[in-house]
């Protein structure tokens, strides 16, 4: 178990901070540059030994602005600067894509509309050189994106796979019913379990495991997203996404390598390790980031699975156009909203027009748990738009005057 640290610290009020301690941090500082914890002090923060990848993108991104964006020139083909991400082996990769979602329903009539699951526990990919024993939904995390209609009689078959080793359900918070379905559900290892439930109420809802203890069982991976459109669908838009933000508690610190090991005790206390949007850290920087064009406008779902924190989902230089708050797809949208809160077992839907290439952060602005392994990327590709940002170049300007 792997709990070395390394010490920076941060010139306060430093304007060269981005070109200086940055460097130092990642290790492209001369000697000369080098902050001496000392004189530079007044500020200490605690650093682990291996800085991940997510953290060196953001921390990129803030420094350089347009430096990340822009044209595939500067593109290293993997998400700028973002490493690519290599899968170990012996071990499932369990990030379900964010383009991983059923489209948009036809205009249709209630249905009576069948869902099969499987709850699968495997060992996945944490992060580089680390693994952990995921419990699952059909073998990712989230769980599959279930879609359905206001109206539609549901029918839902759940196994529990053979090899599992405990017991498992899901409870639904789309559905009127007691547990919601989480009682009918409960199955042992190489059981199938079931029940029917009406959709009545339009909008985006958790569904999760709620074996005791809950939230050891949804903090091993066991939570999704199931979508009830309301009569006539939603508004169209040319992308949607699929994330969900979660929590791991594990007995090494971050940055440990090797087969991580799950803290009850971290749990009941609320300490997680890592926070991580689909599943692990890494999943949408260099495994699976989101990608879009300029003129597109996107809609991504999202939700908490938690099982303890409550996010405020932001993403780094754009504005949510309009925000479906606390999952409620009927009412009017919020306009013009930089951040939203989502408490866990809740949802939103954000849209937004995307009018600059680059490439796009998406953080809970909650930023410390940026050093935890909560970073996304979404990718936009296309001309640029000077109109509406630019970058301006000291040395051209001073020469114009």
């Amino acid at each position: 178990m792997c709990r070395m640290a390394a010490y920076a610290a941060l010139p306060k009020g430093n304007p060269e901070f981005c070109g200086r301690g940055m460097g130092s941090m990642f290790g492209s500082g001369s000697a000369a540059g080098a902050l001496d914890p000392e004189k530079d002090n007044p500020m200490r923060i605690h650093q682990k030994s291996r800085f991940t990848a997510s953290v060196s993108v953001l921390a990129l991104s803030l420094c350089l602005g347009a430096g990340l964006a822009g044209s595939a020139a500067a593109d290293d083909g993997h998400g700028g600067g973002v490493p690519a991400h290599v899968q170990m082996e012996g071990v499932a990769d369990i990030v379900r894509a964010p383009t991983d979602l059923p489209p948009p329903l036809a205009q249709r009539g209630p249905e009576h509309v069948r869902i099969d699951m499987q709850t699968i526990e495997v060992t996945g990919q944490l992060d580089d050189g680390a693994s952990y024993h995921y419990w699952t939904f059909d073998g990712k995390v989230p769980g599959p994106f279930v879609r359905v209609r206001v109206g539609d009689t549901v029918e839902v078959h759940l196994k529990n796979a053979d090899d599992s080793v405990l017991m498992h359900n899901v409870d639904f918070h789309a559905v009127t019913g007691p547990g919601g379905g989480g009682m009918a559900t409960q199955a042992a290892p190489g059981e199938a379990k079931g029940f029917v439930f009406k959709a009545l109420n339009p909008g985006l809802y958790v569904y999760h495991c709620a074996t005791p203890p809950v939230a050891q069982h949804i903090s091993a991976g066991m939570y999704g997203l199931i979508l009830v459109e309301p009569e006539g669908g939603l508004p169209k838009v040319d992308r949607e996404f699929y994330v969900m933000q979660g929590e791991l508690y594990t007995e090494e610190a971050i940055g440990a390598k090797g087969d991580l090991m799950e803290s009850y005790d971290k749990l009941i206390a609320e300490r997680p390790e890592y926070y991580l949007f689909n599943g692990a850290v890494g999943a949408l920087t260099g495994q699976k980031p989101l990608t879009a064009k300029v003129g597109e406008t996107v809609r991504i779902y999202f939700g908490v699975g938690g099982p303890n924190a409550t996010s405020s989902f932001h993403v780094i230089g754009e504005i949510f156009d309009r925000v479906y708050s606390f999952a409620d797809m009927t009412s009017k949208p919020l306009t013009n909203v930089q951040t939203i809160t989502v408490p866990p077992g809740g949802a939103a839907a954000v849209e937004f027009k995307l009018e600059v290439p680059g490439k796009y952060i998406l953080v809970d602005h909650a930023l410390s748990r940026l050093e935890k392994g909560l970073v996304g990327i979404l990718n936009v590709e296309g001309p640029d738009n000077p109109a509406v940002f630019k970058v301006l170049n000291p040395e051209k300007s001073a020469a114009v005057n």
